[in-house]
């Protein structure tokens, strides 16, 4: 057995290698651990790791300047769990360890769990190796994914203390208002007046239920096996995940849906598969198939699309911070901050009424 030459920023592979091998025997092979981190990720980082028995996957909070309580991967690790016996995809746990040690490679908690395959639509080219029949019927299937999580009963699953719903969206608010102010390295005066807005005209809250908090078509893997219709496999990142109001999953998953439409600046930073032209439905009939599988009415969204777009916006703002701190990994990060004010501009649209749905 020999020791890999080199690691990925953040993870130390031949102390997870050692780990691995100490704590979970049945996995280890003669072959020694290799990592990579997995592409796409903009707050925690994700890391493949190959030479077990099977792939594996770890998550561990960003390297740098972290946010109280945005990279809770006790949290994100339990709530996959929880899930795993429901009708929700989700890959299946190894292990959490709190390695502030360093003794198994991060120096930080993290989580293992196993990979799932498939891919993650994320990019229009991807879209050629799809029927438009199938692009649509995938969509739809993310949204009646959408509605069994939020079917879930939470004390069922034992996540009946895993957040306060009450008071849910005013907290929401208060929380991203505190991480804007935790990530302050330029002024951005358009998200202010946004959250000013929102604070305003809070809806009355609707039943609470588990929240994916980032919950969009590229947090899900998508897996064809010989012969079969491809399907959502496993729903991913669950690092904001809560009980609360469930409707913000729904602003969540439209903002995203449609940012292509904010234009240049969202092509360089959040990249969609989303596209019409090749076969995917407009946001409207997902909700009208969420709303079928949950069986309750779903009310007006332009609030809750523009509260997306006010946390993406401070969410981006946190990774502008820490890009400019030289604390980022990868590429792509110079361009984060651009689509702030656009993404400000479309939640106090939605907010007067310019936008629909």
């Amino acid at each position: 057995m020999t020791r890999p030459t080199a690691s990925p920023p953040g993870l130390d592979v031949h102390r997870l290698d050692q780990w691995l091998r100490r704590t979970h025997p049945e996995l280890a092979t003669q072959d020694p651990l290799s990592a990579t981190v997995i592409a796409g990720g903009r707050s925690n980082l994700t890391y493949r790791v190959e030479g077990a028995v099977v792939p594996l996957v770890l998550r561990r909070p960003p390297l740098g300047h972290v946010l109280s309580t945005a990279h809770d991967m006790a949290r994100e690790h339990r709530v996959i769990a929880a899930l795993q016996p429901t009708p929700v995809p989700v890959p299946r746990v190894v292990d959490l360890v709190d390695d502030h040690d360093g003794a198994a490679g991060t120096g930080t908690p993290f989580f293992v769990m196993e990979h799932v395959s498939g891919e993650v639509l994320a990019d229009p080219a991807q879209n050629a190796t799809y029927s438009a029949t199938e692009l649509r019927a995938l969509s739809l299937e993310l949204a009646e994914t959408l509605a069994e999580l939020h079917r879930v009963d939470p004390a069922a699953v034992g996540l009946a203390d895993f957040g306060r719903p009450d008071g849910y969206l005013e907290r929401q608010l208060r929380r991203w208002a505190t991480q804007l102010d935790a990530s302050r390295s330029r002024d951005v005066p358009a998200l202010e007046q946004l959250g000013a807005r929102l604070r305003e005209h809070v809806p009355e809250q609707q039943a609470a239920g588990i929240v994916h908090g980032d919950f969009r078509l590229d947090n899900a893997i998508v897996s064809r096996e010989a012969g079969s219709a491809p399907r959502v496999a496993a729903i991913l990142d669950w690092e904001m995940a809560t009980l609360g109001d469930p409707t913000v999953d729904l602003g969540m998953l439209g903002l995203y849906w449609d940012i292509r439409a904010l234009g240049e600046a969202a092509a360089g930073v959040a990249t969609s598969a989303v596209d019409a032209r090749a076969g995917y439905p407009a946001f409207e009939e997902l909700v009208d198939a969420y709303e079928a599988r949950r069986a309750r009415p779903v009310p007006e969204l332009s609030w809750y699309r523009a509260f997306g777009a006010y946390k993406l916006g401070v969410i981006l703002e946190g990774v502008h911070y820490r890009y400019r701190a030289g604390e980022t990994v990868g590429d792509g990060f110079d361009v984060i901050g651009d689509l702030v004010t656009p993404l400000a501009d479309e939640g106090l649209a939605r907010l007067a009424g310019a936008r629909r749905g």
